[in-house]
């Protein structure tokens, strides 16, 4: 048993792994519960682990599919290709609704953190039959982010720059470090160290120090700024919104909180937006798992989920 195996068998037991075949590329999966099908996405630089705290507490209630995004732990990492960036927003949309379907479920509700819920707005924003329902975490959008850019931001999120750069800059800087490259992103965006389970953080600096993994994250970043942002800009010109009910989360201590008016931002984006601060900092569902499935549970209803049971596989 290997360190996935493993701290998925002790943090996540119950759920059956599988790898989902997405046009001859692998997808990590994970299932377990219930009733209506939920997707959870995690963030940078971590892996389906971060939801260990509130995901068995929901298979009561829901059928909980955790993944782990394209680049990141156990699912495929495509490599550095200068004609097209494998890492847009809406590739890896693409690809979790591929996943979904593979799995049987036409329409889902929707939560996810940081770069998982870049991922899950724009699944959102580009398929709006299928999320029924969508919660974000602790993120502002692309094109927001880089236009309310100042020095202060710059310093306390640098890597939205750094990593921007072109392949292979910081590849080869952060080769020099790897894991204290990606414990300063872990510990670095809260007011506070945030007390991750031991076996969890393993996993994430496993999974993610590769080079393979730290590529993964630069293209992601790179994506990001040079094309993530230009499809905002033009959903925002055409006026494209989120449809469905949407919660909108964020770390008080954290860096958006501290930056960003958030409500502002995001009601520019949803017709049917509710918030909700949380007394932490960035990493929520592990520095205040209680506060953060309280707020799950209220906004989270039981409606609108399809299953095509014919079509699932895995």
């Amino acid at each position: 048993m290997n360190i996935f195996e493993e701290a998925d068998a002790q943090l996540l037991p119950g759920f059956e792994r599988r790898f989902i075949d997405v046009d001859g590329n692998l997808v990590l999966a994970l299932t377990a519960g219930d009733g209506p099908p939920l997707l959870l996405l995690h963030g940078d630089p971590q892996t389906h682990l971060c939801w260990h705290h509130l995901a068995p507490k929901l298979t009561d209630r829901f059928t909980v599919v955790l993944t782990d995004l394209r680049g990141r732990g156990e699912s495929h990492k495509p490599g550095h290709n200068k004609l097209r960036n494998a890492y847009t927003n809406r590739d890896m949309a693409q690809e979790q609704l591929a996943v979904m379907r593979a799995l049987g479920y036409d329409r889902f509700s929707l939560v996810a953190h940081d770069r998982g819920a870049r991922v899950a707005r724009r699944l959102t924003l580009d398929y709006p039959d299928a999320v029924s329902q969508l919660v974000v975490m602790d993120i502002i959008p692309a094109l927001d982010f880089y236009e309310n850019s100042n020095a202060e931001i710059a310093q306390d999120y640098f890597y939205f720059s750094f990593l921007t750069q072109d392949y292979p800059v910081p590849e080869r800087l952060i080769a020099g470090d790897p894991d204290g490259f990606l414990r300063l992103i872990l510990m670095g965006l809260s007011d506070r160290a945030v007390r991750y389970d031991q076996l969890a953080l393993k996993a994430y600096l496993t999974a993610n120090t590769t080079p393979e993994a730290i590529t993964a994250m630069c293209e992601s970043f790179r994506a990001g700024y040079h094309i993530d942002r230009g499809i905002d800009r033009e959903d925002r010109t055409s006026g494209k919104k989120i449809t469905c009910p949407t919660l909108v989360m964020w770390g008080e201590r954290g860096v958006v909180g501290k930056h960003f008016d958030v409500q502002r931002i995001w009601r520019a984006w949803c017709s049917q937006p509710q918030f909700t601060p949380i007394s932490s900092g960035h990493f929520i569902a592990e520095e205040a798992p209680d506060d953060t499935l309280s707020a799950l549970n209220a906004f989270l209803t039981l409606g609108g989920g399809r299953v095509r049971r014919a079509h699932q596989g895995g």
